[in-house]
């Protein structure tokens, strides 16, 4: 019987090198550089390495290098046994990362302008383009999304140091005390109500008296479902409701507390928590009492640095006084993304990935954070939960204007004398909020047009000034009220330009999941950017965002389109 030629082969000798073919235990990928991995590990210095905690990671390298590395990503990457893939995806998908490719130093200096529609209404884009000719060849000089200081328009951020009403003398004179190290990179105001002060007049009562008393839930939840409350950043949602969906799920259960607010003209929030933040954690732990949440995560913007400050602080004294009941009460900053401000993305984000909404049903009320049951909630819907409690039912459905009850906050910017935060009647109207509350219009510019509800609440013109500003009374003419942000314009303004940074903006902050919203913005950018405007097309378009996008995003992104080509056919033909 004749061997077969493959017993006859003469064995290779230990070692030797094979002569053909990939070495047999080459590694694959990029390796982690020992430089690299010491850097990031004494950097994080035994921080946490769970994998909801990638996004604050990132935040630390970047605050520490102005830049995202490879070399460090891969070292990260290795320390929280993280697959690189997973590390870079996220690194990739958030405005305020930069990952560099070759591995670059980062500029000394970037100067960001804030490119949202009030901005742009204030001149952003001149004084962009002024600072590129105007500053030296170490600044870097990009656009920056919504800032949420639209009230002191136009916004310039240079680290944690922001430029409000910003001119070109003003940011050069700051980019030179930053040069030659007058100014500290971090100029921030931490100015707020003081706790003494808020336990003094009655703050934290009805805390302690919930967590003495838990058989008091009921009454609690009650005076919510009377007062009507309902939440306050953007679906207006009954807070009673949501409270009780929660507690319908067996434990462990969360609470998430959207603090991102990121809808171009919006910025009460921060008005909120910058001046009382002690009423705004009472409000948040009574709720996590009510759903007898484990733990509390606070998603706070990046772009508010100052907040931030203020909230460790406040959060810091709770802790020690024991107002937080055992509760572990964790801060995470967002990274620039606007898709955060749905709900199931902030969840993912909190989770440490990508912001990329999830299907719906389950809701998170029932499968949320981590997949348990979730209570969610912004920052205003819970700055009134104390007061409800206090005062009652009754007294927050007192005033209102025009049918409706109680009180709104608004967020009030544009072509007017006096933009700000504004508290007012519900129903006001437009027309009533600027003269009443702004000021008037601008010297030299007439009233013409208004968005009731920030870039995706849609466009009305200034004949239809008169209607209630308020849940359900928008809809019928193709707006909403949203998170209450009224951008005024006038007849100084471009409607097509106008029309094109709105576009822009939702293109930009699209989160590539689905392909009505990915490609429809992009399409409607390209046909926009151009002098003549394909009106059927971009009807088409709207149509097709409108029905078949997954999330909010993509289903209000043709608004302010529609809006126009409803109501000012004749700007933009």
């Amino acid at each position: 019987m004749t061997s077969s030629s493959s017993f006859n082969q003469t064995p290779k000798a230990p070692g030797k090198a094979r002569k053909s073919g990939k070495g047999r235990f080459h590694a694959r990928g990029r390796q982690v550089e020992p430089s690299a991995r010491s850097a990031v590990d004494g950097l994080l210095d035994g921080r946490g390495l769970e994998r909801d905690q990638l996004i604050e990671n990132l935040h630390i390298l970047q605050d520490k290098f102005g830049q995202l590395q490879k070399n460090h990503l891969a070292a990260l990457a290795d320390l929280m046994r993280l697959s690189q893939a997973e590390v870079y995806e996220v690194a990739t998908f958030y405005h305020n990362f930069s990952v560099v490719e070759d591995d670059a130093p980062a500029p000394p200096i970037t100067v960001k302008v804030c490119d949202s529609l009030s901005c742009c209404l204030a001149g952003s884009e001149a004084l962009t383009s002024a600072l590129k000719k105007s500053a030296s060849s170490g600044v870097k000089v990009t656009h920056g999304a919504c800032m949420g200081r639209c009230d002191t328009a136009p916004v310039v951020r240079i680290g944690d140091t922001y430029i409000e009403h910003a001119t070109v003398e003003q940011t050069l004179t700051v980019l030179d005390e930053r040069e030659t190290g007058e100014l500290p990179p971090s100029t921030i105001s931490t100015t707020a109500l003081p706790f003494d002060e808020y336990c003094n007049s009655g703050g934290f009562s009805h805390l302690k008296r919930l967590q003495e008393n838990t058989d008091l839930i009921p009454e609690f939840i009650g005076k919510l479902k009377d007062s009507g409350h309902r939440g306050l950043g953007g679906a207006g949602f009954p807070h009673a409701m949501k409270i009780t969906s929660v507690r319908s799920v067996p434990g462990p259960r969360y609470m998430a507390v959207n603090a991102d607010e990121s809808e171009p003209g919006t910025f009460k929030d921060r008005y909120y928590m910058n001046s009382n933040p002690f009423q705004f954690l009472e409000g948040m732990l009574i709720g996590a009492e009510l759903v007898d949440a484990d733990e509390i995560f606070i998603f706070l913007r990046d772009e508010y640095p100052d907040t931030a400050a203020i909230l460790r602080d406040a959060i810091s004294t709770i802790e020690k006084t024991g107002l937080n009941n055992g509760r572990r009460i964790s801060m995470r900053r967002g990274a620039g993304a606007y898709i955060c401000g749905e709900e199931s993305a902030m969840l993912e984000s909190l989770e440490g990935k990508r912001a990329i909404p999830r299907q719906k049903p389950p809701f998170p009320a029932h499968v949320g954070l981590f997949g348990k049951p979730t209570l969610i909630n912004n920052i205003e819907t819970l700055y009134w939960l104390p007061e409800i409690l206090e005062k009652g039912a009754d007294w927050y459905k007192t005033d209102g204007r025009n049918g409706s009850t109680g009180f709104r906050t608004f967020s009030l910017s544009g072509h007017v004398n006096s933009p700000g935060v504004y508290l007012t009647p519900a129903g006001i109207t437009a027309s009533e909020l600027i003269n009443e509350f702004g000021g008037g219009m601008k010297e030299g510019h007439q009233f013409k047009a208004y968005l009731p509800g920030g870039a995706s609440g849609g466009i009305l013109p200034a004949n239809m000034a008169d209607i209630p500003l308020d849940f359900g009374s928008l809809e019928k003419h193709g707006c909403f009220i949203g998170s209450a942000a009224v951008i005024v314009l006038s007849d100084q303004d471009d409607f097509k330009e106008v029309g094109r940074n709105l576009m822009r903006f939702f293109e930009d902050e699209s989160c590539g999941q689905c392909t009505p919203c990915r490609s429809g913005t992009e399409k409607a950018v390209t046909i926009m950017n151009g002098d003549h405007w394909d009106l059927d097309l971009l009807q088409d378009l709207s149509d097709v965002m409108q029905d078949a996008s997954i999330c909010g995003l993509g289903q209000a992104a043709p608004n302010g389109l529609l809006g126009l080509m409803k109501y000012f056919p004749e700007e933009i033909s």
